[in-house]
């Protein structure tokens, strides 16, 4: 493609249209910005106000080049004065942008290849729009995708028609991901930067952990219990605070299952290594802080409303339970229940001493207990 030539391209937006899958409208505004480009590069500067439209009949297109209107021209290609504003605008007034138009038909070779990498790149990121715009109403839900590519930041996977990325800091710690395998993703958010669409995806998040509960616990759907709070630190241990909504149902058990084979599908999905404690909700900040410290027990709870602070104090065995590895369990607690926990000793009250029986004495006295016996 030694020059760009616009009656081919006009020929060419149905054909683009219908291949792509793409409205000809959208392919008729790319090939205007690949023209508006080529201009540029091949009578402006780089920065220049420049729009093109195409004539679909004749197979011309006109460009309209932008300048502002100043009082002192510092640069022609931006730039334009009152007095030769007026001479293409008889009413053109200091900060209006003057349109001038220029005709063209064909471009040099330089300018050809710029129009068609700006063609082959625009049209690539309409395609991913028209791709993306049918996932805009999954974005929350969770699919089946097949890792495609794993780079050091981010993992790429295919789902359906479209390829998302799954971010460092959305993945499951410790998890390995190989090409080719397949594996549930959480549609987390659509990003439109930088360098086109993207689907964000996620297996790192709490949103998740809701969704794989709600495939195993029909319970959720009909109501009859809820999720009042997730934390999670993926691949390592989430809590989840679960209610009933109807008398006599015990909300973690329906979460656990018979046999514990609800939670058991989750851990599957999810990986072993991550812990799964499921606690029961209370309108009771103080039972509530309890329930979502276990395993560990607590002694009793002071709370700080204002400062959304609570101490908490346990007896000395349960301290480092309380605490958990690397201060999980108080960090997961803390989230879930919205206060800061503390975590404080109780300290044992003395118990009165009995008068205590030297040992050896009771060890004398049921030795000879036994050979008064044998005599």
């Amino acid at each position: 493609m030694d020059e760009l030539n616009l009656k081919q391209l006009t020929l060419a937006v149905r054909t683009i249209a219908e291949e792509k899958n793409l409205p000809e409208e959208t392919v008729l505004a790319v090939i205007e910005q690949a023209i508006a480009a080529a201009w540029r590069r091949d009578h402006g500067e780089r920065d220049q106000e420049v729009r093109a439209e195409l004539n679909v009949n004749d197979g011309t297109a006109e460009v309209f080049v932008g300048r502002e209107v100043v009082e002192l021209v510092g640069s022609d290609s931006y730039e334009i004065s009152l007095e030769d504003a007026r001479k293409v605008k008889k009413d053109a007034e200091l900060g209006d942008i003057i349109e001038e138009k220029h005709t063209v038909e064909s471009f040099g070779r330089v300018a050809a290849q710029t129009a068609k990498q700006v063609v082959l790149q625009r049209l690539r990121e309409a395609e991913r729009e028209v791709v993306l715009a049918e996932y805009e109403d999954k974005i929350g839900t969770v699919v089946n995708g097949t890792v495609q590519r794993v780079e050091p930041r981010v993992v790429r996977v295919e789902v359906g028609k479209a390829s998302g990325i799954l971010p460092q800091s959305e993945q499951i710690q410790g998890e390995f991901y190989s090409v080719g395998s397949r594996i549930k993703v959480f549609i987390k958010d659509i990003e439109r930067e930088n360098r086109g669409p993207q689907l964000i995806l996620s297996r790192g998040n709490e949103a998740f952990i809701e969704y794989l509960f709600r495939q195993e616990v029909p319970e959720l759907e009909s109501g009859a219990v809820e999720i009042k709070g997730i934390a999670r630190e993926s691949g390592r241990r989430t809590k989840l605070a679960v209610a009933s909504t109807v008398p006599g149902v015990d909300p973690v058990g329906t979460f656990v299952g018979g046999h514990g084979t609800r939670v058991q599908a989750v851990m599957n999905e999810v990986g072993s290594q991550e812990k799964i404690d499921i606690v029961t909700f209370d309108e009771s900040k103080e039972q509530f802080i309890k329930n979502a410290l276990s395993p560990a027990e607590v002694s009793k709870v002071e709370i700080d409303e204002g400062q959304k602070r609570a101490k908490v104090f346990v007896a000395e065995d349960q301290q480092s339970i309380a605490i958990g590895r690397g201060g999980q369990n108080v960090r997961l607690a803390s989230r879930l229940t919205g206060y800061e926990l503390d975590i404080e000793q109780v300290v044992p009250t003395k118990p009165v001493e009995k008068p205590r029986k030297n040992i050896e004495d009771s060890l004398l006295s049921a030795v000879e207990e036994a050979s008064s016996d044998d005599n």
